[in-house]
């Protein structure tokens, strides 16, 4: 459905570490575009419906750091999750979760996940618009490959998980690499 797309071109609005602030919140505001996160690399992309989520939590994003060397072997670049939440949120769920390998984006107004079509209403969980489960392999900002969650819809009743998940990816992965063998 979406191989073959550009990414949508996003200004992301991120916190990151500096020492050079000072103080008991080193931190300053970054800009990051979706160039700086997906142009020259083949990554994966990941997106969830919220930091700290059980599924979210528990299964893909520990999922996805723990198999981060495999899909380095399989050459990928970066492993990217991102889920509408801000860049305050975004980093204390990656500090939690002890990521070395996995990279959050926050997409705290939901633009990136609008314009992939992504954005869906959650106001049945009292979340407010939150994305749709999905995965990408994306390579220099093109879609190589598309992974969606079955039922998009707004305030579906369950959380399904599987398609996006970081083993069906890899088998993905390996399928595509014995084709061209």
């Amino acid at each position: 459905m979406h191989a073959g797309i550009k990414v949508p071109a996003v200004t992301f609005k991120t916190r990151v570490r500096d020492e050079a602030v000072g103080g008991p919140n080193p931190f300053r505001w970054q800009d990051m575009t979706s160039d700086d996160y997906f142009a020259n690399k083949r990554v994966i992309l990941f997106s969830l419906p919220g930091a700290f989520t059980p599924t979210c939590s528990t299964y893909q994003l520990p999922g996805f750091e723990k198999m981060a060397a495999e899909f380095g072997d399989m050459g990928i670049d970066a492993i990217y999750c991102m889920s509408v939440n801000d860049s305050f949120v975004m980093n204390k769920w990656a500090e939690s979760q002890n990521l070395e390998n996995v990279s959050v984006i926050p997409d705290g107004s939901g633009e990136f996940t609008r314009k992939i079509g992504m954005l869906v209403a959650k106001d049945n969980l009292g979340f407010g618009d939150r994305s749709w489960r999905y995965a990408a392999i994306v390579n220099n900002g093109v879609i190589e490959a598309w992974f969606e969650e079955p039922g998009l819809e707004d305030n579906h009743g369950e959380d399904p998980y599987g398609v996006s998940s970081p083993e069906n990816l890899m088998d993905h992965l390996k399928a595509s690499k014995a084709e061209v063998a």
